[in-house]
């Protein structure tokens, strides 16, 4: 079977978050689809392992926010690598709050959707959520980032946790990032390098 067939699917790219308790939180996923327009329902995957799953769940609520191709990889970073649990993702970015108590991502983006849950299902490694969309705005003329230009033109990585991840095939030598998949060419790490992508330590690094 060739699972790069998959890569033939239409997606974009989206900032999906909610609030657990008191502290925000967000992840990159491209699983987010209408399903109805009267009246206006969208489903969304969401990997079980990311909070913002969890928040989703316990919060009945979710944001999302359709990112550009102009959206800073810096952003993508920080929503698709890193972790709620470790860092307030939120402190660093712009962002709204919508009707529901929910934030949003404000900037790299061009369109939000303010999304209360009606239904929840659990189909294996993620969680898929049925909702309403409550409210929604487009915020600029910017177009979409679509999975495709994310690869192709940004050179981007897929999550670990993404609907859609795949592992890397290993180069003939080199270290990976156990983290996000980064691999870095060369028999010897340097032990000051940061990975590109996730911002993790040389330490998170494994020979290939």
């Amino acid at each position: 079977m060739d699972l790069t067939a998959f890569f033939k699917l239409n997606y974009g790219l989206y900032v999906i978050s909610s609030m657990d308790g008191t502290r925000a939180c967000g992840c990159v996923v491209n699983t987010l689809t209408q399903v109805t327009a009267e009246p206006a329902r969208v489903t969304v995957a969401v990997n079980k392992g990311n909070t913002t799953a969890e928040a989703i769940r316990e919060s009945g609520f979710f944001a999302a926010a359709v990112l550009t191709q102009d959206v800073p990889m810096d952003t993508i970073s920080l929503f698709g690598f890193r972790s709620s649990r470790e860092v307030d993702k939120f402190a660093q970015v712009s962002y709204g709050v919508d009707e529901n108590g929910a934030p949003y991502l404000n900037e790299g983006v061009n369109a939000r959707f303010a999304c209360k849950v009606l239904e929840c299902w659990d189909v294996g490694t993620h969680l898929l959520f049925l909702a309403e969309v409550t409210d929604c705005e487009v915020l600029s003329s910017a177009p979409s980032m679509t999975y495709a230009y994310y690869h192709t033109v940004k050179k981007g990585l897929t999550p670990p946790k993404a609907s859609s991840y795949q592992k890397a095939q290993p180069k003939a030598s080199g270290w990976r990032c156990t983290v996000c998949g980064y691999i870095y060419e060369g028999e010897e790490l340097p032990a000051d390098f940061v990975c590109p992508v996730c911002k993790q330590p040389a330490s998170v690094f494994e020979k290939i």
